[in-house]
């Protein structure tokens, strides 16, 4: 029988230890705010069902709560997209471990082994989970439990094993056609994801902005809701816990609103920057007071446009290479597929962050999917790929200047200087200037060249050659006077020296 490797049990037992962390995190917290509530209206069992409803809803799961005022059960579906990242890390994590070894005769098992070792555990107490969150207050939907929670793990481990193995990016695997293994690897792919990546980034951080500046614009509603929401302070926290939460959301949302489709606040209302019909049916909660005010747009609400157009402009200047030799279609396609992307990116977030929060009115709450989606790639499509082009043609001009310059415009050029005159009034305009300092300008007759005359070298080491030239004055010139520029020194600084001998430079001997 074939030996079983201690180092899978381990990724097993750290798949399962990563969902219990998890779990007994928001396990903690729920008991925490349940003890110090001053009205608690369940007990301990209660508060178990309502952590294992709020790990399940960390990964997408909906949850249904049947005590309601109407009677009707109230599916929960929209997820905090922070309460998302405490799954995702701790099973990156558990994924990390599993590929390393502490020791150098450890065993190391193959990236698909980790990854389908730490898969088992960490679904096997998903499995347990579910079972028991059905019989809560706030039932879990088993069959949004059946993909949600093995969606998030798979992502979550096959990036840990990724980052353990040194993040390859190839070779992709056999199976696939050549042409699309070809077609992967070329550079417009990486720049694209990255132009894609940063105009989503840019979109995010415009939506951050347009939720802050709504917020500090309606810092009273928003102050009047929090308080009147409870007067405990365990209440308080726990709204705020909420709050911090659904931060992440609130960002999808102001890049929607900013884009145009806006989100919807119930089944009849949709805030947009062109209008707010109004939501008379929400609910008090201090995101939700931050609202545009109802009845048509105004150029406050109109100015949000700004965000996707400098997303536009991120997504073109990313899409740009730095190498000369890439054509104008070229930069124009990978500006292309970079909104591609930055609209796929906008697309998952917007269906992660929507979801309904009830019945009836409020069983649409968010921002709709493929309308964000589609106005994101418009938006980042018409304006990066003019941008790339332009960028592009401005960083590969031809350089001007007088290196641009023909070689025949050049010898026309130095033509035209010695043979129009202007070297000599030029000198003479200077020598008047600089009085006796400049000698005049006069043709001297070339001295006829003297051979070199080979000269003996003492010690008998050879000869050498050298050069003569007769009638070579080194007379450095008059100096002025004080008493005018035209009047010169009758003395020379130095004696002329009439002929002179050039040596040719002697290398020393080698030692």
């Amino acid at each position: 029988m074939r030996r079983r490797s201690p180092a899978a049990a381990a990724c097993v037992v750290g798949g399962a230890v990563a969902a219990g962390l998890g779990l007994g995190f928001l396990a903690v917290l729920v008991i925490v705010l349940w003890i110090s509530s001053p009205y608690p209206d369940s007990g301990p069992g209660g508060a178990l069902h309502l952590a294992a409803g709020l790990w399940l809803l960390a990964h997408g799961t909906e949850l249904v709560r049947y005590d309601t005022l109407s009677g009707v059960p109230a599916p929960v579906g929209m997820t905090p997209l922070l309460l998302v990242v405490l799954p995702v890390l701790l099973m990156r994590r558990a994924a990390r471990l599993g590929c390393a070894a502490e020791e150098d005769d450890e065993e190391v098992l193959p990236a698909g082994a980790v990854f389908s070792a730490v898969l088992c555990g960490y679904l096997a107490v998903g499995a347990l989970v579910t079972v028991y969150a059905v019989g809560g207050p706030m039932s879990a939907d088993p069959i949004s439990a059946a993909w949600h929670v093995p969606l998030v793990a798979v992502l979550a481990a096959a990036a840990g094993v990724w980052g353990a193995r040194g993040r390859p990016l190839g070779p992709l695997p056999s199976w696939l056609p050549g042409g699309v293994r070809k077609a992967v690897v070329r550079p417009r792919y990486a720049l694209a994801l990255r132009a894609g990546a940063g105009g989503a980034l840019v979109l995010l951080g415009g939506g951050a902005l347009v939720v802050g500046a709504s917020l500090a614009w309606h810092g009273a509603e928003v102050q009047a809701s929090f308080l009147s929401l409870t007067g405990v302070w365990s209440g308080r926290f726990a709204v705020l816990l909420l709050a911090l939460t659904l931060i992440p959301n609130a960002m999808v949302w102001g890049a929607a609103y900013a884009l145009g489709p806006g989100f919807a606040l119930g089944a009849d209302a949709t805030a947009t920057p062109l209008g707010f019909p109004g939501a008379p049916g929400l609910p008090r909660f201090p995101l939700l007071a931050a609202l545009p005010a109802e009845g048509p747009g105004t150029p406050l609400t109109w100015a949000v446009v700004g965000v996707p157009v400098v997303a536009g402009l991120a997504v073109g200047w990313f899409a740009v290479r730095r190498a000369r030799e890439v054509s104008y279609g070229e930069t124009a396609l990978t500006a292309a597929l970079g909104a591609v992307v930055c609209g796929l990116t906008m697309t998952g977030l917007a269906a992660a962050s929507a979801g309904p929060l009830g019945s009836r009115r409020l069983s649409e709450f968010g921002p709709v999917w493929w309308t964000t989606g589609v106005a994101a790639f418009a938006w980042t499509a018409v304006l990066a790929v003019p941008v790339a082009v332009a960028v592009h043609a401005w960083r590969t001009r031809p350089a001007i200047g007088p290196s641009a310059l023909d070689a025949d415009d050049a010898v026309a050029v130095d033509d035209r200087w010695h043979d129009s005159g202007v070297r000599e009034i030029r000198w003479a305009a200077m020598r008047k200037a600089a009085g006796a300092l400049i000698p005049d300008m006069a043709v001297a007759p070339v001295p006829p060249a003297v051979p070199a005359v080979p000269e003996a070298v003492p010690g008998g080491r050879g000869r050498r050659a050298v050069t003569v030239v007769s009638g070579l004055d080194l007379d450095p010139g008059l100096l002025a006077g004080a008493a005018g520029p035209a009047e010169a020194v009758s003395a020379p600084l130095a004696p002329p020296v009439v002929g002179a001998r050039v040596l040719a430079r002697r290398k020393p001997p080698p030692e």
